[in-house]
């Protein structure tokens, strides 16, 4: 007698604008671990070799990383597209991330009938630094007609749902806004004083810290400056790589606060050390929904922030006078200054974050509704 057959695992093709070890991809990894060996999943990088969230994935899931796939970067010429898409016909699912990705969808939407394509869903969480001011009409023209096939289109933030659906002409139907989340209660727990390579919290040490990707767009020298107000007993960490360190380093040797600087580089695992942080701070230039201004909520941490994207509707009534005004350099000074002379108030702040990243932004939320929304697409049960 012949041995039943073994169905096989469902196969989701990610096409992602890069796979380093950034918020997307992080969250990306999150929702691949929580879905378990119920998939196999094939990830691509537009960025050749930038595979750095690939070491957070779970071992016990499948997991194919291609080298040979066609390249996501380029001008969209049909042959490209073309070689795209003939890819996705063997899976179940593809899912496309950012603008970098953006022509699979593209390929997905000229030639899903005449290959008969699996559902793509895309995902937009924000704009680089050539998007940062405005966005660029000849982009805004390509998005409309690459999504024309979309199952779905998922979108971060509040404000890049009105850009989808006011901008980029799609269905109200098709946008779905999920906010990011994160395991909220794994945070609550007091980090170890030596949790960050490098760096020890010393007895009467106060820091703001924050966690981004060293880009021009988060605009750390900003932050160095806001940050050189404050007193000798207060140390910025950052905590992140990219090509602006040595931009932010000379920053504070030119303010001469470089023996308070305190740069480890990338480190996984926010809730391990994002709660000895006293003050979190951004100065980005643009964000969306960051995830780590939610890690820094569920830590009890009070934010100073611009505001940009959701960020001033992200965090607790009592931490909204201390968001300043996008691109306004002495109100970011002044709120972090209110908050650094009154333990009292980053307490009282710290706790009103916690409770509403407990209520609003648990990850759980954010892994169900993927969970839905994947598995409908697929027409399984995740």
């Amino acid at each position: 007698m012949r041995p039943p057959s073994v169905p096989s695992l469902p196969r989701v093709l990610h096409l992602h604008s890069s796979f380093a070890a950034g918020g997307k991809e992080l969250r990306s990894v999150r929702l691949i671990n929580a879905f378990g060996p119920k998939l196999r999943h094939t990830i691509v990088s537009g960025v050749p070799g930038e595979l750095g969230a690939a070491g957070h994935i779970a071992r016990e899931i499948k997991v194919d990383f291609p080298d040979d796939f066609p390249s996501l970067q380029g001008a969209p010429m049909p042959g490209r597209l073309w070689a795209i898409a003939e890819e996705m016909k063997s899976f179940d699912l593809v899912l496309t991330y950012n603008w970098g990705a953006m022509d699979g969808p593209m390929a997905h939407t000229l030639f899903h009938d005449r290959l008969d394509l699996p559902p793509l869903i895309h995902h937009e969480d924000g704009f680089d630094e050539d998007e940062r001011k405005r966005l660029k009409t000849r982009r805004n023209i390509y998005r409309k007609l690459a999504l024309g096939k979309t199952s779905g289109l998922v979108v971060a933030s509040e404000v890049l749902e009105g850009i989808a659906l006011e901008r980029w002409d799609q269905p109200m139907g098709r946008v779905k806004h999920i906010p990011n989340g994160v395991p909220a209660r794994a945070f609550a727990k007091r980090p170890r004083a030596d949790a960050l390579p490098g760096v020890i919290k010393r007895d009467g040490e106060f820091w703001v810290g924050t966690m981004a990707g060293l880009h021009p767009v988060k605009n750390l020298p900003l932050l160095v400056r806001a940050f050189a107000a404050l007193p000798d007993t207060w140390q910025l960490v950052i905590v992140g790589d990219g090509p602006e360190k040595n931009a932010i380093r000379a920053e504070a040797e030119r303010l001469d606060i470089g023996h308070r600087l305190h740069m480890p580089g990338f480190v996984p695992e926010a809730e391990k050390y994002v709660g000895l942080f006293d003050i979190f701070a951004l100065s980005s230039d643009t964000e969306q929904f960051p995830l780590s201004v939610v890690e820094a909520m569920a830590a009890g941490v009070p934010v100073a922030a611009p505001a940009v994207g959701d960020i001033p509707v992200m965090v607790a009534d009592a931490n909204a006078p201390y968001i300043a005004p996008a691109g306004d350099e002495p109100a970011l000074v002044s709120a972090l200054s209110a908050l650094a002379r009154d333990p009292a108030l980053r307490k009282s702040i710290g706790a009103a974050n916690r409770e509403r990243a407990q209520k609003q932004f648990d990850e759980k939320m954010m892994i169900d509704a993927y969970r839905r929304l994947y598995g409908s697409a697929m027409g399984v049960e995740l």
